[in-house]
């Protein structure tokens, strides 16, 4: 097992022992919890290993965003809000370290508690924790938020609540939660549930709330003035609840935080060299480049910041809705794939500069191993061989063309595949069965440049294929409602994956998220297997048996030829303003997006 392919993971591995000899590492109350083993700080730890304890406070930064936002809550379906506002303005009972795979350490609750089965979980608030507007923060507002989100919210918070059988105030400042089934991952989703007001929403509309309503959290920032569409100021509350304790030390420093909305990427960028933008991640290694040697970088007001991380690839590309003829073959979706000219794409828009991803956990322990699935591997998937996508168990990879702008081989192979599936060109126009013409179209939100610029060279092979395909640009509203209500032929998909998947799982892949309006499934995967391995995953008492039945996961959702992939992000690329510092030491979820600006902080004379 290569699992010390990730150092600072051996804790995730060795301490695994505990939980095999039934030794009950939260048999009671502690300052942190870990999906396996032990958390690797102690409790009298005094931050976070990845922060700078001593940041200075103080600056402002301006973050800019593509699109627009016609909402300030986060927590509903309704509207479209900015992505980064609960990291802001609301917490959780626990916080998540970004250098272990999965162990949250208390925020809002000073300890948690749980048995060894994890069949009930039990939270203790800290004393004196309130919301920003000064009232206090209490057991009445935690069970009031499960309640609301797992009813009225987004559908991301609807699984967990359904699996929720009691919440019950067990003292002053204490409350347990008792669960209706075995997952061990329960008691730590839980514990990341965001808190809201339960004076500010209690007997009111929730999920059909005006969309200006601004829900009222107990985090670090407040918002503080916005123009719908245009931009969102949010400000440091000096009155901050949890300022100085463990968790906390060293981040949120900056006073001020400006999310800026701009028509697309392209001027964002110009923003960004204009001095209006104080940080931009860049995904394209060929421009990242060619495109940065304008007079700020020059001359050292902006810096370029390249930050490795030990993150699984997780899947970023065209995903086809299997809810759709003629999507619903699986050969159909391979003749697809065999189509997308990667190579000759990837070197005309990046250099040639960027792996592709080859599986969803690829790049990570986690990612499926070339060939036959063997050991225990092949034991969990044996059971579900009638109905596992082909090449599953025998082993599946994408196709490699030679770089060329025709792909004859790719196109050829392509067309192989659609006359399995009974199609044929009539005319120069690809046919089915009864004789209708293949057509469909290619959602992507205004703005998204490099995704437009893939679908073009994309439209180039499918023409000579017979297909008659098209690029549907439409806004940020209209791009999320149209994805939540599946109304769709392919569109943009980027599925970022952790070190610990689990729940999560069954809401981007799982078979009852398939017909889920807003769920995250918009391939619309419907696989008893899937369901099995997450299963799997969620039960496994073992690093061993964990690892082996995420690799199985990885093989059905690869064979399964949901989605057209792109390039894999192995490092994260910032452009900043030279003020703008963050720490040397890295945590393995390091690209620096995952924590920016969380952990950074504003330093003028450095």
């Amino acid at each position: 097992m290569a699992l010390d392919f990730f150092p600072r993971l051996r804790c995730f591995v060795a301490t695994s022992s505990l939980i095999l000899w039934g030794i009950d590492a939260q048999a009671d109350p502690a300052h942190a919890i870990a999906m396996y083993g032990v958390p690797a700080l102690p409790a009298d730890f005094t931050s976070l290993p990845y922060v700078n304890a001593e940041a200075p406070k103080g600056g402002t930064i301006t973050l800019g965003n593509t699109g627009g936002f016609d909402s300030l809550n986060p927590f509903v379906r309704k509207g479209t809000s900015p992505w980064q506002l609960p990291f802001f303005t609301h917490e959780t009972l626990m916080g998540r370290s970004w250098d272990e795979p999965f162990t949250l350490y208390g925020l809002l609750a000073e300890s948690v508690e749980t048995d060894e089965d994890r069949t009930w979980v039990e939270f203790t608030l800290r004393e004196g924790t309130t919301f920003s507007d000064g009232s206090p923060l209490t057991v009445d507002d935690v069970i009031f938020s499960f309640e609301l989100l797992g009813t009225e919210g987004h559908p991301r918070y609807i699984s967990l609540y359904q699996q929720i059988e009691s919440l019950t105030q067990t003292g002053p400042r204490s409350l347990r939660i008792t669960f209706n089934e075995a997952n061990r991952e329960l008691a730590l989703l839980a514990g990341m549930r965001p808190i809201l007001s339960k004076a500010q929403w209690e007997g009111r509309e929730f999920a059909d709330a005006p969309v200006q309503d601004i829900p009222i959290g107990s985090g670090p920032y407040t918002i503080t003035g916005y123009e719908t569409g245009r931009y969102v100021e949010l400000t440091r509350n000096p009155d901050y609840w949890g300022a100085d304790i463990p968790y906390r030390k060293g981040t949120n420093n900056f006073d001020r935080v400006k999310l800026d909305f701009y028509g697309d990427s392209k001027v964002l960028f110009e923003g960004f060299k204009a001095g209006e933008i104080s940080a931009v991640r860049e995904f394209n290694a060929e421009s990242w480049q060619t495109q940065y040697d304008f007079p700020a970088i020059t001359r050292g007001d902006i810096v370029k910041s390249e930050i490795p991380h030990s993150k699984p690839s997780g899947m970023t590309g065209f995903v086809m809705n299997t809810r759709r003829a003629p999507f619903d073959d699986w050969r159909v979706r391979d003749a697809l794939i065999k189509a997308f000219n990667f190579e000759y794409i990837n070197d005309t828009l990046t250099g040639n500069a960027q792996p592709r991803i080859t599986s969803y956990f690829s790049n990570s322990v986690l990612g499926y191993q070339e060939g036959p699935a063997q050991g225990r591997v092949a034991e969990l998937l044996l059971p579900y061989q009638d109905t596992l996508p082909n090449g599953t168990l025998e082993g599946y990879s994408l196709p490699v063309s030679d770089g060329s702008a025709r792909n004859r081989a790719g196109i050829r192979a392509a067309m192989e595949q659609f006359e399995a599936a009974g199609y044929m060109v009539k005319d120069g126009i690809l046919r089915r069965g009864d004789g209708t013409a293949v057509s469909f179209t290619i959602l992507i939100a205004k703005g998204s440049t490099e995704e437009i610029a893939i679908a073009e060279l994309y439209l180039r092979a499918l023409e000579r294929l017979g297909i008659s395909a098209s690029i549907e640009t439409v806004d940020d509203a209209q791009y999320f409602a149209r994805t939540g209500d599946f109304d769709f032929d392919i569109t943009t998909f980027r599925r970022a994956l952790s070190l610990s998947p689990g729940n999560e799982q069954k809401f981007y892949w799982g078979t009852e998220a398939a017909e889920q309006k807003g769920s995250r499934n918009l391939m619309g995967a419907r696989n008893h297997a899937i369901d099995a391995m997450i299963n799997e995953m969620l039960g496994a008492r073992d690093s061993a048996d964990f690892v082996a039945a995420t690799r199985a996961l990885d093989r059905v959702l690869t064979a399964g030829r949901y989605v057209i992939p792109f390039w894999s992000y192995t490092e994260g690329r910032i452009a900043h303003v030279h003020e703008m510092k963050y720490p040397a030491y890295l945590p393995i979820y390091g690209d620096g997006a995952q924590w920016m600006p969380e952990v950074w902080w504003w330093d003028e004379n450095n």
